[in-house]
Formats: C-alpha cells, structure tokens, sequence
C-alpha cells in the first residue's frame, strides 16, 4: 500500500439530474483520485484548500509475489497455493489432502477439515503469516450437514477473534472432496 499526498479543492454544488446533487470537494494527486463529500469535508472558509493524505492501493504487478511450500499440497491447477499482493495474503482453497501422496488422508470430513487447516497453516508459515492474521475465511462443504462437526474442528484453530467467514453447500468439490477452505489474511 502506497500513501500519497495531494491538494483538496472546493467547488460549489453540481447537479447531474434529480438522482444525484452534491457539494463536496475533489482531490488529485499522484496515483489516486479521491471524493470527499460535503458530510466528510468541513471547513471554516470556503475558500480554504487543504492538503491531506489518502491510502491507495496498487496493482503493480512487482507488488504481487506467489507463495509455494512443499509442507501443503501443490496446486491441482494453473493457480497458486497463496499470493501476496499489498500487505495481504490470498490463500486458494486447501483441501485435505496428505502433501506427501497428494492423497486425502481420509474419507471422514473430520479428518479432511483437521488436515485442511494444517495445511493452511503450512501456508500461512511459508508467507510469514500464522492463523491469528486471518480475516476472512470461506468454507465450501459437500454437504451442509458437516457444519456443526467443521465447526468444532475449526474452533480450534482461531480460539479467540475468529475470522469473518462464509460458508456454502457446494455441488461438487475437487477430487470429489469433503471440506475446501480458503482465506485472506493481514501481513
């Protein structure tokens, strides 16, 4: 992420139809443009201009950097384990699979959702990351009647300040598997 400074300007009300009428003011700097409007803005003169930062974030593909551990299973596909791009972590969906044989470890969803989170958290350890840093998890069941048995083994794994989550009832998985997880977390 990428801090940057810039000038603010007022400028009266503009009406672009009956949907919208605003007053506010525009800033411009380099690499971002910002609104700010009228309930955001005050100001004591309306002839005042006041500098003020904003956090942008870039797409610069040079800030994008793949992850990959041999302590999780590779990829099924043309995808990576994780990325890192602007002081986030993506990691794709995990499944539960053995990283040594590329095997599930079991059919049970109980033993497919333990491994699933420990091969996330070899993911999570190869980009500096841990379970802690997560905020968003997806999990993708097979079938929705796992949730109370996925969600014991999951507690496990975020004790206090569990992450945002969602969680679906999917129609098929890859390799015909139980629990797929995935997650965002903060670097």
């Amino acid at each position: 992420m990428a801090w940057s400074g810039a000038r603010a300007f007022r400028f009266p009300e503009v009406n672009f139809g009956d949907a919208l009428r605003c007053r506010g003011s525009i800033a411009a700097g380099v690499g971002c443009v910002s609104w700010a409007g009228s309930k955001i803005w005050r100001s004591s003169s309306s002839s005042a201009s006041k500098s003020f930062a904003s956090l942008s974030v870039s797409t610069e593909p040079s800030i994008k950097e793949a992850v990959k551990t041999d302590k999780a299973p590779a990829a099924l596909g043309p995808y990576s384990q994780a990325i890192k791009a602007n002081n986030l972590l993506f990691v794709s969906g995990v499944l539960g699979l053995v990283p040594e044989t590329g095997k599930f470890i079991s059919d049970g969803v109980e033993d497919q959702t333990e491994q699933v989170l420990k091969n996330m958290g070899e993911i999570l350890k190869a980009s500096g990351a841990s379970y802690s840093s997560v905020v968003k998890t997806t999990i993708m069941l097979a079938d929705l009647k796992d949730f109370k048995i996925v969600n014991e083994i999951y507690a496990k794994y975020f004790p206090s300040t569990p992450p945002a989550r969602s969680t679906y009832q999917v129609a098929a998985l890859p390799l015909d598997a139980r629990v797929e997880i995935e997650c965002i977390a903060a670097l």
